[in-house]
């Protein structure tokens, strides 16, 4: 007997500064994913989180027309549907879904608040975890966390956004007494560079920290190195994870901005990089200690700053949902490392639904000697 495709729902778009890239991200995904194996499940979030599933989800979203009239429904936090479910009646949507594949980037998404939702609902997921997506996207207490375990990060200072607004000035001497122009403020829960800026001097500041404000309510302030190089290395993997060979970027703008990553099309990709041997291991050793620091699950790309010279190593962060597009590095570096696109989705499939089988063998129930709770 032929055996039964997974039904795997691939999550996106959402409430973020990232929809659009996880609009391309998924279309990717879903045009990979092997049809003899599987079968996709669309699963769409507009940019007011309203959820949808079509066949023409994707296209909807992109051209953001004629969304009103596609079907609304949504996930369940119960455990034993385990399928979406129709708003209004509240009648099963379509069949049980096996995994889900989300392409959510940035909030709402890659935060840990959907893998909470997946969590409740008690279907497998590819990627983090709640803890580990949560923390993978506050630049702050994931910087925390690699001091903590003694990995190498650039000088930073951090604010909440209300002092930001309210004492601009403050936090400029604050900065001016802490570290050197240039700087780098970024909103602490934001990805694709969104909302960060370059600042080198006290104007530039405040006009960045105004920006930053607007995208969350802490900004981070890192000390800018000069003549540095952008290397990453993407990790895949549960509890014993690998690292790829590692690549460099070599942005089309002063920093690797929005702009530069998805927009002009002229950044270009080293892969692999070349390094000496010996710094290419220590980034690997580097992207696994900080993979294992954050109790990663299934994948994460690991960014670096390397210093021209010197080849100091500095490990910038970590992303638990990185870019699946064509030109998007998780992938290529893969690619480099002998395993290609298809084989990885096939294995982060493989790994979300081993973590999940790992999970639900560990006990829920606790039964006391007596009913003391009844008394």
């Amino acid at each position: 007997m032929m055996e039964r495709k997974l039904r795997v729902g691939v999550i996106f778009g959402g409430r973020s500064g990232e929809h659009e890239v996880s609009l391309v991200s998924a279309t990717s995904v879903i045009t990979a994913l092997d049809a003899d194996k599987y079968e996709v499940v669309p699963i769409g979030i507009t940019q007011e989180g309203r959820w949808l599933s079509s066949d023409k989800g994707l296209k909807l979203l992109k051209e953001k027309t004629g969304i009103e009239q596609a079907p609304e429904c949504f996930l369940v936090p119960e455990p034993n549907r385990q399928a979406l479910v129709a708003a209004g009646s509240g009648e099963m949507h379509s069949p049980p879904i096996d995994v889900i594949f989300p392409l959510v980037h940035g909030t709402y998404g890659e935060d840990g608040t959907l893998q909470g939702l997946l969590e409740l609902a008690n279907i497998p997921y590819v990627g983090a975890g709640v803890l580990a997506s949560a923390v993978g996207m506050d630049k702050i207490v994931q910087k925390q966390i690699f001091q903590q375990q003694k990995l190498p990060v650039a000088k930073y200072i951090w604010f909440h956004s209300s002092v930001c607004r309210e004492h601009p000035e403050r936090v400029a001497a604050i900065v001016a007494k802490s570290l050197t122009y240039p700087v780098f403020v970024k909103p602490a829960n934001t990805g694709s560079s969104v909302g960060i800026s370059k600042a080198h001097n006290r104007k530039e500041l405040r006009e960045a920290l105004a920006l930053a404000v607007e995208y969350d309510r802490k900004v981070i302030i890192e000390q800018g190195i000069n003549n540095i190089r952008e290397i990453e290395c993407s990790v895949l993997g549960n509890d014993e994870p690998v690292a790829s060979v590692p690549g460099e970027i070599v942005p089309s703008n002063e920093f690797y901005d929005y702009n530069a990553k998805y927009v002009d099309g002229k950044s270009e990709a080293i892969i692999p990089a070349k390094l000496p041997k010996r710094v290419s291991e220590e980034v690997r050793r580097i992207a696994l200690q900080a993979y294992r620091a954050l109790d990663i699950a299934g994948m994460a790309r690991v960014d670096f700053l390397v210093v021209r010279k010197s080849n100091k190593i500095y490990l910038n962060e970590v992303n638990t949902i990185p870019g699946f597009t064509s030109i998007s590095m998780y992938p290529k570096l893969w690619e480099a490392s002998g395993l290609g696109y298809r084989d990885l989705l096939d294995r982060l499939i493989e790994l979300a639904l081993e973590r999940h089988r790992a999970k639900n063998e560990l006990r829920t129930v606790y039964n006391p000697d007596r009913d003391w709770y009844k008394e």
